[in-house]
């Protein structure tokens, strides 16, 4: 079991953060095999594309420093907040000593990938961390970038939600609330499946990165990351092709029509008109015109989150949904 001591210093700094650069390793290992299994038509999509950067760039040197736990962290930077961006992963990624990655090298490239003779060149010269960090920046742009905007909303629309949680039912509860297998108990959090003895956080907080590849729980516990909690991110239906199934009552349909009360009763938690559009398979158009109405009837307010407008239930939409459930 793995239990973080948590003292009420560590709640106030306790934060949340995005990491497009994990979310990128996360997808490269489940493409390779070695992690949660990408849906079909993921995997239909991406594969010929992966494979292709395997033989054309050198995304087989950054592959060959993943085991089958983790990964090295100069590909994988710890994030400083919700406005991470790729950019500044990369920034990051390239800035990383030579003998600070070479030691990560030591340690991480250990499997049959890493004695593959053009891996090992690529590993062995004075350029491997630009080499690597120009592999990785393909691998983003063709495997990942096309879809982050979607992907990203969904994270934020999570830390949007956990933020409620926290308001309203306080840490206990939202630290609870990432994952089945999370428990808070005397002043800590355990996690059952996980091995790693007691972790004290000693002031510095947790910090708490939602993912929309991983299926579990992971943790950083090791400099240079702080202590952290990677979790499954909430709404997750429309990557993995999935559309959300919403229920339409009939009173609400009446009285302000069916795409109105689909978006009304979808809004349990804020979402932008893109996140909507994608998980009710509705127009961005169409969804704008009925956000509006809906607004104007007081039904709904918006208020921005990073780059994301998000919209959410006044107590009087919270009054429809709930008297026509």
């Amino acid at each position: 079991m793995l239990r973080f001591e948590v003292s009420v210093e560590d709640l106030l700094r306790s934060r949340f953060a995005l990491s497009p650069a994990m979310d990128l390793c996360s997808l490269l290992r489940s493409l390779a095999g070695h992690d949660r299994p990408l849906p079909r038509a993921w995997a239909t999509r991406l594969l010929p594309a992966f494979e292709r950067l395997r033989r054309e760039s050198e995304l087989n040197a950054a592959l060959a420093l993943h085991t089958l736990q983790s990964g090295p962290n100069f590909v994988a930077p710890p994030p400083r907040g919700l406005n991470q961006t790729w950019a500044d992963d990369l920034a990051m990624i390239r800035a990383t000593p030579l003998e600070a990655a070479r030691h990560e090298f030591a340690t991480t490239a250990t499997g049959p990938l890493a004695r593959d003779p053009r891996v090992r060149a690529v590993l062995d010269s004075t350029d491997a961390v630009s080499r690597i960090a120009e592999a990785m920046d393909q691998a983003w742009h063709e495997l990942l970038a096309p879809d982050w905007p979607q992907l990203r909303t969904i994270c934020e629309r999570d830390v949007v939600h956990r933020v409620g949680v926290i308001g309203q039912h306080g840490w206990a509860t939202t630290i609870e609330s990432l994952h089945p297998s999370i428990a808070w108990r005397t002043g800590g959090i355990e996690i059952g499946h996980f091995r790693g003895g007691t972790v004290r956080l000693a002031g510095d907080g947790l910090l708490l990165i939602p993912s929309v590849f991983v299926g579990n729980i992971a943790a950083h516990l090791e400099d240079p990351w702080p202590r952290t909690l990677v979790y499954p991110a909430r709404g997750t239906a429309a990557l993995w092709g999935e559309q959300e199934t919403v229920p339409q009552p009939d009173a609400l349909t009446a009285l302000v029509g069916r795409a109105r009360a689909r978006l009304l009763v979808a809004l349990d938690a804020p979402a932008s008109t893109s996140h909507l559009a994608r998980s009710l398979a509705m127009t961005p158009g169409a969804v704008g015109d009925h956000l509006a109405i809906l607004r104007g009837a007081g039904l709904l307010v918006r208020a921005r989150s990073g780059r994301s407008v998000l919209y959410r239930r006044t107590p009087l939409g919270e009054a429809l949904v709930a008297g026509s459930g």
